[in-house]
Order: structure tokens, then sequence, then C-alpha cells
């Protein structure tokens, strides 16, 4: 018997546990009834169904009161109503349906042919427009009833965020499986889980390498494509959510089996997020909101297609998906229930689970407006830009999708930061493609765009928003990882089962001579340099710097540039370092201890370019091999390949000079008014960086005007001495 419950306010979407029961609601807007499934394993492994209709109907939305359900109850909904495939209606009683704010998630093993309205080679269903009237419960996915708020967790209620300023923010993507698998500090049973990632050993390498953010892939509940799933293979980057509520429960090392299982995979996320928190540490997601798992209309029907296809999809005058992602379908943020679904997951994580913030996948497709164009003022933005919650934790666009003027990237409302591709590209293109043709002995393309990506990126984000408008990447996930932008042209993907097909061929990359692995001394050298090079640009850049898991220990997948179905050796951190890698994760750290030691690098505004100085010196300047200021004619020179960029403070002013010649040659230090002289702090030439004690334990400073022999193709920081200072030490 289901019992309402009298309220004059709407019904809470999904499933709550109160007095011995639960309050029950669901979007189905165009059904003509929703029944809500309670399922109960027999002792032979099939499965008995309780069956309740949901007796009230408030715009758009079914509910009620069921009683006698106790929490760890799998559980989904029926709907029943029009099969009207061409106007986008596909209910179907026969598919058990995953609510979409279920709490935890029961995934299926594998997306099984069972789980498919429409299996391949099929006379009968072969057709995605005839209803399949198999049922679905014993394959697809099972909510289960959880009260996150009796959930409890050690020292939860004293958690408390971080709140690093984004001027100050080094952000670390990382895998929640692929970071900890192979580490042997973890027990064998933590690795590649949450409570893995929590683990003290992986606590202190984050903070020994100074990042102050972890941003994780997708940890909501996610399944495989049914591509993928054919050729036996796994989602391993995750981006097919399922469930936007819920931890995907592989992750945990807790099981489903165990008692409390659902439970406690909420309880060992939280856990993992209290740890890097008392280490300082933030915690940002990766979301999916732009499309589900259930992929294009011929897909399977697990949760929203069942429930409510209009209102949630995107479709056409035919009944089929909208795709702006490539993935099959788009989420339609125009409809007021997609939007509050999208806010109601996010404030979730961010007032349950205690998260920093999220990295918003493929962004334009959540705010494309009705006519399909891409809305900086979509009312789905507004919302998040004015909610208390949301607008206060970090929000980052990836700036592009596949649709229309799918790139968008400098177009995104503050308070939101973004994926800066233009940085990306013109960085590896210096150091990478146009250093491998000037070793030919063809023009290099000059040095103005690599200055332009050093300063902030002004060309691309509104004086507003600033440069920590910009997050600065040279690798993400998707793509080759830094070790592999030195050691190989094209891509290598043929373990993807795809032929070779997939992936980018559009990599910017240099193998300097010989493609993958060599024996060659000098190649290996050049490739450590270029990646010393690259990471230091990275790191010196003003903006949001973000790295890759394992760049700062060259790890490689050799050669895949799209391994997202490769959960194993090829994508996973590996801990046991060779000598080499144990000087680039010393150059790593180094490098952020040196951007957090000099506020300079650490700008939340454009520089002005002009006298700020009483002495009439600039906020930036640029200078060229001679000690010279750029000007326009220089700027456009092609061949120039040689520049400075001082970087003025008032106590901590810095000297950033690049050589991208191939050949060691002679550079001129600015001289007075600028400084008195330079002292080297860093040089990309060498394997390992000096001590951070040693950088003042001698007066090595160089004489404003000095010309100094600089290496080929590398990169020197210099620390300027004011005149006060020497002219002091002088008098003295």
């Amino acid at each position: 018997m289901v019992r309402l419950k009298p309220s004059l306010r709407p019904p809470r979407l999904g499933v709550h546990p109160r007095d011995d029961g639960v309050d029950v609601a669901v979007v189905a807007a165009h059904a003509d009834r929703a029944e809500f499934c309670l399922l109960d394993r027999r002792a032979d492994g099939s499965w008995d169904e309780r069956r309740e209709d949901l007796p009230a109907l408030s715009h758009g939305v079914w509910h009620g009161f069921v009683p006698d359900v106790p929490p760890g109850s799998r559980y989904g909904f029926r709907v029943h109503g029009p099969w009207e495939p061409r106007r986008g209606m596909r209910h179907n009683p026969a598919k058990l349906l995953l609510d979409p704010y279920a709490r935890a998630v029961v995934p299926p093993a594998r997306m099984r042919p069972e789980l498919f309205g429409h299996p391949v080679g099929s006379d009968l269903h072969g057709d995605p427009w005839i209803p399949d009237h198999r049922d679905s419960a014993p394959y697809t996915a099972h909510g289960v009833v959880v009260d996150p708020a009796t959930i409890d967790v050690e020292g939860w209620s004293e958690d408390r965020r971080p709140d690093i300023p984004w001027s100050r923010t080094v952000i670390y993507e990382a895998h929640v499986r692929g970071l900890t698998r192979t580490l042997t500090q973890v027990p064998e049973k933590l690795r590649g889980t949450y409570a893995g990632l929590g683990h003290p050993a992986t606590i202190d390498h984050l903070v020994a390498l100074g990042v102050t953010a972890v941003e994780l892939l997708p940890v909501h509940t996610f399944v495989a494509e049914p591509s993928l799933s054919r050729r036996g293979m796994p989602n391993y980057w995750g981006y097919s959510t399922l469930g936007f509520f819920a931890p995907h429960p592989e992750y945990a090392a807790v099981t489903l089996d165990d008692v409390g299982g659902p439970a406690g995979v909420i309880a060992e996320f939280r856990q993992m997020v209290r740890n890097l928190h008392a280490a300082g540490l933030e915690v940002i997601l990766d979301v999916v909101y732009n499309h589900t798992c259930e992929g294009d209309f011929s897909g399977p029907t697990l949760s929203f297609r069942g429930l409510d296809a209009v209102t949630y999809y995107r479709m056409d005058g035919d009944g089929r998906d909208v795709d702006t992602t490539g993935c099959g379908n788009s989420l339609d943020a125009c409809q007021f229930r997609v939007i509050q679904l999208i806010l109601d997951s996010l404030r979730y994580w961010v007032e349950q689970m205690h998260v920093d913030g999220f990295r918003f996948d493929l962004a334009p497709t959540i705010a494309r407006s009705r006519d399909g164009g891409y809305d900086p003022d979509h009312p789905l933005l507004m919302a998040m830009r004015a909610d208390p919650v949301l607008s206060r934790v970090k929000l980052i666009a990836e700036p592009w999708d596949i649709g229309h003027h799918g790139w968008q990237t400098g177009r995104f409302p503050p308070p939101f930061a973004e994926w800066n591709d233009r940085y990306r590209d013109g960085v590896r293109e210096f150091w990478l493609p146009a250093a491998a043709r000037v070793a030919q002995g063809e023009p290099g393309g000059g040095v103005r765009d690599l200055a332009t990506r050093l300063a902030g990126s002004a060309d691309t984000f509104a004086p507003l928003r600033g440069p920590l408008a910009s997050v600065n990447f040279v690798t993400a996930h998707d793509g080759f990882t830094l070790a592999d932008c030195v050691s190989y042209n094209v891509k290598h993907n043929l373990g993807n089962g795809e032929g070779n097909r997939d992936g980018s061929d559009n990599n910017r990359s240099w193998n300097h001579g010989i493609e993958g692995p060599t024996d060659d001394p000098e190649i290996l050298a050049a490739r450590r340099r270029s990646i010393r090079n690259v990471l230091g640009t990275l790191l010196l850049s003003t903006g949001i710097p973000m790295i890759t898991a394992g760049d700062e220990v060259g790890r490689t997948q050799h050669g895949n540039n799209n391994a997202y179905c490769q959960d194993n050796a090829v994508s996973w951190m590996h801990w046991r370092l060779e000598p080499w890698q144990e000087d680039l994760l010393e150059t790593a750290r180094f490098l952020i201890w040196l951007r957090q030691e000099h506020p300079v690098l650490e700008q939340d505004r454009f520089f002005a370019g002009r006298p700020v100085h009483p002495d009439g010196t600039k906020d930036l300047a640029w200078f060229g091999p001679d000690g010279a200021e750029m000007d326009h004619y220089r700027w456009q020179d092609g061949s120039l390949r040689i520049l400075q960029m001082f970087l003025h403070s008032h106590n901590r002013s810095l000297l950033i000079v690049v050589q991208g010649q191939p050949e060691t040659s002679e550079v001129v230090l600015p001289h007075g008014p600028w400084a008195a002289g330079y002292r080297l702090l860093w040089d990309s030439t060498l394997e390992r960086p000096r001590p951070v004690e040693d950088l003042d334990a001698v007066d090595d400073a160089i004489a404003a005007g000095s010309q100094i022999r600089i290496g080929p193709q590398s990169l020197r920081v210099y620390r300027a001495i004011p005149r006060a200072i020497r002219d002091k030490r002088s008098a003295e």
C-alpha cells in the first residue's frame, strides 16, 4: 500500500528514507503510470520483485510514500505510457529503469546484449522503433536505498575545505584507479581505490610535489559503451555516466557484497576527501552532464530514455538524438528538469561529499540554447553563477564540443575558468614541431605566440576575467603524455581495437629523430631536456597550471594518445623510477616551489605592459637576445627564437630566458634600470636542479648587461637583484 505524504511543496526527487519507508518521486512527465519496484534476490539467484504504483502526479513528477523499505533495498522504476519513438516517447514497462537520483548504484557488470532493446542481428527487434518486451531487471543497474546523513566518517563534521585561492592553485589531473594501482606502499587491497588515493603514501607524493588540487576523472557511476563491451574492453576514463549522484562502486575497496556495501562506498569516498583536505589538498571532480551512457536512439534503455526521453534529451523532429558530444546523445539543458538535475547533483557533491569544484566535460553542450547555439547567458550557467553554494567552489569549463560553433575558448562567463587549448597548442608548437623544423633549417614561427601564453593569454580572455580564467595545460588524459610528446611523431592506438583510426592526428609532438624507444644517449638527453622545457614553461606561465598525473616522472603510454579503454599498464602510474625519472620528479617539485615562492608568477590580472614603478620600469617587459626591448618588427620576425621575459615585482623580480635555437647562443641580460644583476635559479639543461638551500649559499650573481652563453633549446630562470641591494653591498 502506497501512502501519500500531504504537502503543499513539490516532492523531493529521488528516494529518501523516512518513518521505516521511503518518499519516492521520479520525473516521467509523459507517462500514464509509474511503478516503484523493490528487488530481492532469491536463493536460486533469480529476483523477486515487489511493485507499487505511485499514485500522485504533480507537474510531471510521480510520487508517493512507500512503507516497509529498509536501507540497503534495491529498487528501480517501470513506466507505462505511449510507445511513439518518432515523437521521442519510449515507455516500456519491460524495462526496469534506474532512478536518476539514486545515491548508490549497483551497475551491470558489462553492457550485455540483454540490456539492449534492439539487439544487433535480431529479425524481430532489429528495428529500433519496435519495443522489446523482454524483462531487463536481471541485467540492468539497480538503485540502492541509502541515507547519506546517517553514514558516519571519523572527523567528517570537522572537515574543512582548504579554500586555496585561484592564484595559488596547481591542479593535478589523475585517475582514481590508475594513480595507485601499482603503488606498493599502499596495501594491495586498497590500490586503485578511493581509499588508495586517500592513503598517506599517495598524499605524501602529492604534498611533496607541491600541487594544491587533485582533479579526478569521472567518479560518477558509469558503464562501458556497447561498442567497447562487444570488444571485451572497459571504459577506463569513465565518460559514460549512468548515475549523477552515486560514486562509482568499482573504485571502492569495500565491495557491494560487504556489510553495508553501498553505504560503505559513500563512506570510503568521504574518507578520501577528508584525508586529502587534512593534507591541504582540494578535490575537483570531472563531471559529464552533457550526455549519458544510453547512447543514441538505438542504444540501451537504462534510465533517462525510458523515464522521459522527451524531457531529458535533445531530439530532432524524427525522434532521433541530436548529438553535439560525439557520444550518441546530448542532455537538453533547456529543460527545467535537466537544469534541476544538474544543480541538485552539483550541490549534493559539494554539501554532502565536500568536494571543492568541478571540471565540466564538453561544457558548450550544457549551455546551448533552443536554437542549438552556445549561449554564455544560458539559464544553467546563470543559475550556477548565482547559486550561493556553487558560486563559491571552483568551476572549470572544457570549452568545446563537436556541435555547430563548438569551439568557445574564452567565452565562458566568470567565475568559470577554462581549459586553454590555445596554451597547449602554442607551448607544444614552440618547443616541439617548431624546434624540429628549426633543427632542419626551416623557419620556426617566432616567439610572439609563446609570449602571449607565458603572460596569461590576454588575447583569449576578457580583462574582467583576467589570467586566472586560463587553466594552462600541455597534456591531459586525452592525448599523448608529456614523455610521449617528445618520443612519438604519430599515434600508436592499435591496442584500442579501432584500427588506429581513433585519437587525434594533430599531436604537435617531436620524436627527436627516432620513433618510440631508443638507446641513443643524445636523443634521450634531448628528449629529457624538451620535457623540462615544456614543464618549466607550464609552471612559469601566468594562469592556473594543470599537470597530468605521471608527467612529473615521465610516464609513457607507448604512443597511445586515446587510452580511454586501457585499464592496464598502458594507463596506470608506474612508481618504480629510473634515475632520470627521479631527476625529473625533483625538477617538477622545484618548479612548483619556485612558483609558490614568487608571487609575480601568481598574477590575478593581466600585466599593464607600461611604466608602473617610480624608476619608469614596467610590470612586464620583453627583451631580445641583445638585451634591447622588443619592438614591433622583432615580434613579427618568424626566425627569432630567443626571448627574455622580465617579471617586475617590488622584491622578487624574475627574468625568464627562452632559448629556442638548436645551437648554443649568446644572450645579453637586460641592464639598468631593470636590475643590478641576476642570480641563476634554474637551467633546463641540467638534469637535476640545485637544492633550494644552495640557491643563496654563494654570491654567483651576474652583472646586468653581461653577455652569457645559453645551451641549445633550453630555458633559464634568474632572480633579479634590485639596484638598491647591489648598491648597498658595494658600499659595505
